[in-house]
């Protein structure tokens, strides 16, 4: 099951915003109504997207057609660099460590950081200490910066002298059999739909443009939450069995057959309404 807003999202990301246009409110709706997705919950979520600055409207003869704002722009494109940009390299040993404490009456900031910096692959190693593997001390200073907290938050780059094992740290921050299990439900779920689509194309069974463009669609919506749960730790610091590349193969095998005539699909609709 979509929820609308998310929904719009992955077809803004995916869709619209590489093609640099606007669409209409009709193909919108044509497009969501292949999820179940009604027209007034269609129509809801993007009132509420033009109200949160995600997306402008344009009338024009009495049809209304919606393009990103450039905070829609940076928003998805965030978005994409989270999910396909992967860290590579090794681990030189260090910790980036997060430090805060940030007054009560600035509670919904604080709260947006502990979001922010878990989108960014942080762990909590208490409360309000929390860890990276990663350098990512630039990203958190421009975070604290937009978030208007910069005098509560420090950062530090750090060794670990203790007797602790570092997979041993890892387990306190991560619940990495939890990210392995949504690994091991997408390989599972996408590789039995995959070997299903490929037979039908061999044997020639008929599928509708709209199918194509309803399996890619949420093979993305699906693939793409995955990283915003694994902190994108490096090789050395990851259980043996780790899925996160063959989730990666696989996704990218399955998408390269849909692409093409889902795109077809998309085009056809954005034309027609």
């Amino acid at each position: 099951m979509f929820r609308p807003r998310a929904a719009m999202l992955t077809l803004y990301g995916d869709y619209v915003r590489h093609r640099g246009v606007e669409i209409g409110i009709g193909s919108l709706i044509k497009l969501l109504a292949n999820f179940a997705i009604s027209e007034q919950s269609v129509r809801s979520a993007v009132s509420r997207m033009c109200g949160a600055g995600l997306l402008k409207v344009r009338h024009n003869g009495g049809r209304s057609y919606y393009s990103l704002t450039e905070d829609g722009k940076c928003l998805l494109e965030a978005g994409e660099r989270r999910i396909f940009e992967r860290k590579s390299g090794g681990w030189n040993g260090y910790w980036s460590v997060i430090v805060y404490f940030i007054p009560e009456d600035r509670r919904g900031a604080r709260d947006r950081l502990r979001q922010e910096l878990t989108w960014l692959g942080y762990g909590p190693l208490s409360t309000a200490t929390w860890i990276s593997p990663h350098d990512l001390g630039n990203e958190v200073q421009e975070l604290v910066k937009k978030l208007g907290i910069k005098k509560y938050v420090q950062i530090f780059q750090a060794k670990h002298l203790g007797s602790s094992n570092p997979k041993a740290i890892i387990s306190r921050c991560w619940d990495l059999d939890r990210i392995h299990k949504r690994y091991a439900n997408f390989v599972t779920e996408h590789r039995v739909r995959l070997d299903e689509h490929q037979d039908r194309i061999r044997n020639g069974g008929g599928i509708s443009p709209s199918e194509f463009f309803a399996e890619r669609f949420k093979l993305i919506h699906e693939y793409r939450r995955l990283p915003f749960f694994d902190p994108d730790l490096p090789e050395e610091l990851l259980p043996e069995n780790w899925l996160r590349s063959q989730a990666s193969t696989m996704f990218h095998e399955y998408h390269d057959i849909l692409a093409e005539k889902a795109n077809k699909y998309f085009d056809s609709v954005m034309k027609a309404y």
